[in-house]
């Protein structure tokens, strides 16, 4: 048994536990849809195989989960996972969308030993610039570019809060687009703060500057009507929290198509962020904290109801009480690093250095931290 103590001070606003401005809750992670030919029975079949693959997907955080020997089995099965689903049509298409048993998909993961994702995930701020020839765009919520709608589509697949700039007087006022283009921290991270993201990220997509001589070369030469030109991508991962931090770059992606290899980088960028707080099922760890600040019954409700929602935590139990300080026992679906990371998204427990617990006799260190 592994177990941990931390001393906690917990922020209410109006007595009423608050969701971190840094933190999405992410609707239908349980639902997805896809498009389809018509209503008949092949074709419905066919929908609801890959809705099922969506949602394993969104839930399990990435792609990898569908090579799992215990999912596979279970991929042909989805009229045991389906609650009900329903036809839309949009403009010429028509779409198929399914809803799934939240219930049975989570212990498809506990039974296979997969991470689950939970619902509470980070906002992320995305600053795009594509550069065509000697123009450098910045791709904001309301450009009429067709990234956009890739962006739009690739949030909602993988269940990943991705906010754009508005790229308006405010933002264009702390930060341009060779601000942008050269990755500098300082007002990336300044502009950034209106958005109140967890995470920012940085995409120069580039049909020139970020070529090789030779895919420039070829491109300035021209080809057929039916060539297409190369283009090239890469990404900065930038900390919302702490500006000293270094970025972190990724490898450079190249093709010909910039929906595609926007959408590549995008998967990569969101198996990033998973790893960060992804939960792990293959151990239940017990985590013991103790929460100071509680002076009545409803408040000790409240923190005991804000342990069991949090998607970290497998159960809640109290086992010691001093004055306003009450230990909880946790049993968590997974480390203490993911309970800490979907702590550090909430920010409703403001941990204190050096405060006085009466449970223990003494001061402890610990983390503090306090809501923006």
């Amino acid at each position: 048994m592994i177990r941990y103590w931390f001393v906690f001070t917990i922020i209410f606003t109006s007595f009423a536990i608050c969701l971190s401005t840094n933190a999405v809750e992410v609707k239908d992670l349980y639902v997805a849809k896809v498009a389809v030919e018509s209503q008949g029975s092949n074709d419905r079949n066919r929908a609801l195989k890959q809705t099922l693959r969506a949602v394993l997907i969104k839930v399990g955080g990435h792609q990898s989960v569908l090579n799992h020997q215990a999912i596979r089995a279970q991929l042909n099965r989805y009229n045991n996972f389906v609650t009900h689903y329903r036809y839309e049509r949009h403009a010429e298409q028509q779409y198929l969308l399914a809803s799934f048993d939240e219930a049975k998909i989570n212990q498809l993961f506990v039974d296979a030993n997969l991470p689950i994702w939970g619902s509470l995930r980070p906002q992320v701020v995305l600053w795009l610039v594509d550069e065509q020839g000697l123009t450098r765009q910045v791709v904001s919520e309301n450009s009429s570019s067709s990234l956009v709608e890739t962006v739009a589509e690739f949030s909602s697949l993988r269940g990943l809060p991705i906010a754009m700039p508005l790229w308006d007087i405010t933002d264009t006022n702390v930060i341009s687009a060779s601000d942008i283009w050269g990755r500098f921290s300082q007002p990336i991270y300044h502009a950034s703060k209106r958005y109140q993201a967890e995470a920012i990220i940085v995409v120069r997509l580039s049909d020139n500057s970020l070529l090789t001589e030779e895919q420039l070369i070829t491109n300035a030469d021209g080809c057929e009507l039916l060539c297409q030109s190369a283009v090239a991508l890469d990404w900065g991962y930038l900390s919302a929290d702490n500006v000293d931090l270094p970025p972190q770059f990724s490898k450079r992606y190249q093709g010909f198509n910039r929906s595609e290899l926007l959408s590549q980088a995008l998967s990569d960028i969101t198996d990033d962020i998973y790893q960060r707080y992804a939960l792990s099922t293959e151990e239940n760890n017990h985590f013991e904290i103790d929460v100071a600040n509680i002076d009545s019954l409803a408040r000790y409700v409240q923190v005991s109801q804000f342990l069991q929602e949090l998607s970290s935590v497998q159960a809640v139990r109290l086992t010691q009480a001093e004055g306003q300080v009450r230990r909880f026992s946790l049993t968590l679906l997974g480390s203490k690093q993911a309970f800490l990371a979907s702590l550090k998204l909430n920010k409703v427990l403001n941990q204190r250095i050096d405060i006085l617990n009466p449970i223990l006799d003494e001061k402890v260190p610990v983390f503090y931290w306090e809501r923006l």
